[in-house]
């Protein structure tokens, strides 16, 4: 039979649903680090079967959210300094060339979208809401990696942010988060005025300033990791 001719609306892959959902439980803390993850289980808490529950956990592994603990099975990866901050330099050198990029293509309707994701940031700090925090900021920069046009860039942000996600959760749920929303404003300014270095050298800042304090979390072997703080930037 051949193929049909009418093309059907895209469907995300179930992987994909899966990875997401297990993604976000664990930057919100309802995995918690050190958590075991049986496949089996997951699979009925999500409703789905075996498969795609053991290739989200790849694409997870990958991403440095879990790790593969010899007769434990797979557990949530602790938040530690070095995978902050390894992700922090990658993410940062994104979003510098993303920006750089995106600013002569960004419209005033783009800008809008900047303006109005950091007014939902700002009253979600506010409110001392770290989950809505995270949203907003995720779609205050979403709009430069959109308008950017490098696939790649996207595609890496994605693979590591999840890990910085999880650190600037402590931080929306203190008091650092009030700076971010100075940055986005001034950010967004440079956007305007089409500074294209300007607003690049400050974005990559922005991810290169993320300092909390990493939670001590049960160690793989029932021990606790010392945590200490990312190296802060100037």
């Amino acid at each position: 039979m051949p193929i049909p001719a009418q093309m059907l609306p895209p469907r995300p892959l179930l992987r994909d649903e899966v990875f997401r959902r297990l993604r976000d439980a664990i930057v919100d803390g309802t995995l918690a680090p050190g958590e075991q993850l049986r496949d089996g289980e997951v699979a009925t808490w999500l409703g789905v079967s075996r498969t795609p529950v053991r290739e989200a956990l790849l694409e997870l592994g990958r991403a440095g959210l879990v790790r593969a603990v010899p007769g434990r099975s797979t557990v949530v990866a602790p938040l530690e300094t070095r995978s902050v901050r390894d992700a922090q330099a990658v993410v940062a050198a994104m979003h510098r060339m993303a920006v750089r990029e995106a600013v002569p293509r960004l419209s005033e309707e783009d800008l809008d979208r900047m303006r109005a994701a950091n007014a939902r940031f700002a009253a979600a700090i506010a409110a001392h809401d770290p989950d809505a925090a995270l949203r907003a900021d995720q779609e205050f920069h979403d709009v430069a990696l959109t308008r950017c046009g490098n696939a790649a860039a996207v595609d890496v942000v994605a693979q590591y942010e999840a890990v910085l996600r999880r650190a600037e959760r402590l931080r929306f749920a203190s008091t650092e988060g009030h700076d971010s929303v100075t940055r986005h404003a001034r950010l967004i300014d440079l956007c305007a005025a089409g500074d294209a270095e300007g607003a690049a050298a400050l974005a990559e800042q922005t991810w290169q300033t993320l300092t909390v304090e990493v939670p001590r979390s049960p160690a793989p072997d029932g021990g606790l990791d010392t945590p200490t703080r990312p190296q802060e930037t100037p």
